[in-house]
């Protein structure tokens, strides 16, 4: 079992094999999770892009770069327009 020590300032270095196990890199943020019971869960909180693939449908069509330029233009256009009351 890897172990740190926290310095006064609140600080630690996390053990080279937890890093290597989570796949940590200089820069990468980490979240802590307390549960129930007490115990802290410390979990990556980036996600590396590859693991992003497929989490999306696959669109019906292709768009050109055409068709996503006016999709963004309109949307743009409707997020700057003052809210109605």
């Amino acid at each position: 079992m890897a172990s740190a020590t926290i310095t006064a300032k609140g600080q630690t270095t996390i053990p080279k094999s937890v890093r290597d196990r989570l796949g940590l890199a200089p820069g990468d943020r980490v979240e802590f999770v307390v549960q129930d019971d007490g115990t802290a869960v410390m979990v990556p909180a980036t996600v590396p892009l590859m693991a992003l693939k497929g989490c999306l449908p696959r669109p019906r069509r292709a768009l050109s770069l055409e068709d996503m330029d006016r999709a963004v233009a309109i949307e743009a256009a409707r997020r700057s327009r003052p809210a109605r009351s």
